[in-house]
């Protein structure tokens, strides 16, 4: 096969699999607070509507930024193709941000899965971009940015300079023991994002809710895994019953989703390369 396609296969593969991780975690619910095909959660300015004209319109920055990848891009040439998709973001969903984060997260994941194949995804990124990572503050004025002056958190930033670990040491290893034991996707995607909120400082409950919405969102995360998690003929009333109790104080972990997200993207990728 002429390489030249070959690459342009593998890139479309990849932009694939990053807009149906993107479509696997809008669908999964109950999600607290979260933007679902269900309802609105937490938001009054976007629906499921938006988010899936978003994912489309993405698709050409992951392409792009895993062609980058495969040629050594430095931190810089990523983030610029970064900031090129959110503006198509805004363009497609009317000025909406629905997936700043994941731009980012995905990004960078797509960005190591084009490259050398020298490890797992998470320590690839850490090992090429952790130094321009660390000393990159990001937008000032963002929630992220007001979370971290205020509060002192790590954010998305730190997450990705130190390899996702919170996407290997907890949603991986919770989205894959949930889907051995359910064999149901939805049901492992909800279990994964439930051990996500109770362990991640997400940034978006900190701007929303402060330390007590943050601490009040992981106790009746860490609740629901207790009492059985999505394992229970009950899981999603009691999921649902978590919802609610979210919208009602407009807690809305966008984090955690990106994490969800960043979390199927890697599973899938691992899966596909087995």
């Amino acid at each position: 096969m002429n390489l030249a396609v070959e690459a342009d296969r593998d890139r479309a593969r990849l932009a694939a699999s990053a807009e149906r991780a993107l479509r696997e975690e809008l669908a999964a619910y109950p999600k607290p607070g979260l933007v679902s095909h269900h309802d609105s959660g937490s938001h009054a300015d976007m629906t499921a509507w938006h988010f899936e004209r978003s994912i489309e319109a993405l698709g050409p920055y992951f392409a792009a930024v895993a062609q980058a990848g495969a040629g050594g891009a430095a931190f810089d040439t990523l983030r610029g193709l970064g900031v090129r998709a959110e503006h198509a973001m805004l363009r497609a969903t009317g000025g909406v941000n629905t997936h700043r984060g994941a731009i980012f997260a995905l990004g960078l994941l797509l960005a190591a899965a084009a490259g050398p194949d020298d490890g797992a995804l998470g320590e690839r990124v850490r090992l090429r971009w952790g130094d321009a990572l660390r000393r990159h503050r990001g937008p000032p004025g963002s929630h992220g940015d007001a979370a971290r002056r205020r509060h002192g958190a790590g954010g998305a930033l730190r997450e990705a300079a130190a390899g996702f670990p919170s996407v290997y040491r907890v949603g991986l290893p919770g989205l894959r023991a949930a889907a051995r034991r359910s064999g149901d996707p939805r049901r492992a995607s909800v279990q994964a994002f439930f051990c996500l909120l109770a362990d991640v400082e997400d940034t978006n409950l900190l701007h929303r809710g402060g330390a007590a919405g943050l601490a009040w969102a992981r106790t009746r995360a860490r609740a629901f895994l207790d009492g059985g998690g999505v394992f229970t003929p009950d899981w999603e009333r009691r999921a649902v019953d978590v919802h609610r109790g979210f919208v009602e104080r407009r807690l809305s972990p966008g984090g955690c989703a990106d994490l969800l997200a960043a979390t199927l993207l890697v599973d899938a990728l691992e899966r596909a390369a087995t």
